[in-house]
């Protein structure tokens, strides 16, 4: 899920990485297969994927690391509807690549028509089966991901997966093979970071957790084995709570952080053509 070398790789840019769905070798893909109405709060940061949850008409929750192109004016999708972005607001502690990578769009207009997602507000996640969706590289998992954000052409899937454990920043998933594995068990592949990992609530959405990076030694992404962390929602309730009721954009940044968080590899001064090539039509 670190989106950096998912771009090096298939654009020659040097940008941050992300992620997508990875399935089970032994269930059909078609199975997999999603539509918008499965998640209707689903954000689409750029054109190769990238995701974030509607959870307030003006307010979008992703991964921090997900942000590099998320500048006042950058096109992001929300359903059917282009909006732009009005400011990003990054978590204070977070730094690439480890905990709190949590962050906040605000949007220039309401998303009218969208039901946003609510956030969990337990303490009780371990055991439970959540859904994930996105965009992106795809694969199985005997062999990873295998197939390119472009191949796959915007295909967007769903997958299942078992919460682990919990710590303090992060929920904890496992894909595992066979019968150890949900139906539709999956995982986050590259062209997804930021994306869901929701519940069902009768007719509501809720979000539990935030695609945010891997936890595996010993394997790639998507292979049966992979540990993958995403970001705890529960643990930064009051944090986004602090920065929607912020009275002004300045006594926003006193509590975030406005960094792109570019990595070494990235120049600033590509970022204009880089973002532009991104954005979604």
């Amino acid at each position: 899920m670190n989106f950096f070398k998912f771009i090096i790789l298939s654009m020659g840019l040097a940008t941050p990485m992300a992620n997508a769905i990875v399935i089970r070798h032994d269930v059909p893909d078609d199975n997999y297969y999603a539509a918008p109405s499965d998640f209707p709060p689903l954000a689409t940061l750029y054109n190769i994927g990238v995701h974030g949850t509607l959870i307030h008409p003006e307010w979008v929750l992703t991964a921090a690391h997900a942000v590099f192109c998320m500048n006042p004016g950058q096109k992001i999708k929300i359903g059917d509807e282009i909006v732009s972005v009005a400011n990003r607001y990054s978590h204070p502690d977070y730094q690439l690549g480890g905990e709190h990578d949590i962050a906040l769009i605000k949007l220039d207009s309401e998303i009218k028509g969208i039901e946003p997602a609510e956030l969990y507000d337990g303490n009780t996640e371990k055991g439970a089966v959540t859904w994930f969706i996105g965009v992106g590289g795809t694969g199985t998992g005997l062999k990873g991901q295998t197939v390119s954000y472009k191949e796959n052409n915007g295909k967007l899937r769903k997958a299942q997966n078992k919460i682990i454990g919990t710590t303090d920043t992060d929920l904890v998933f496992k894909f595992e093979k066979g019968s150890k594995g949900e139906s539709l068990e999956g995982v986050s592949g590259n062209g997804d970071s930021g994306g869901p990992a929701y519940i069902r609530d009768g007719d509501k959405y809720v979000l539990l957790g935030i695609s945010s990076r891997v936890d595996s030694w010993f394997y790639d992404v998507g292979e049966y084995g992979v540990t993958e962390l995403y970001t705890r929602v529960t643990s930064y309730r009051d944090w986004i709570h602090q920065v929607f009721s912020a009275n002004d954009d300045s006594a926003r940044k006193s509590i975030t952080t406005q960094s792109p968080f570019l990595q070494d590899s990235m120049k600033s001064k590509n970022m204009d053509e880089l973002c532009a090539s991104l954005e979604v039509q």
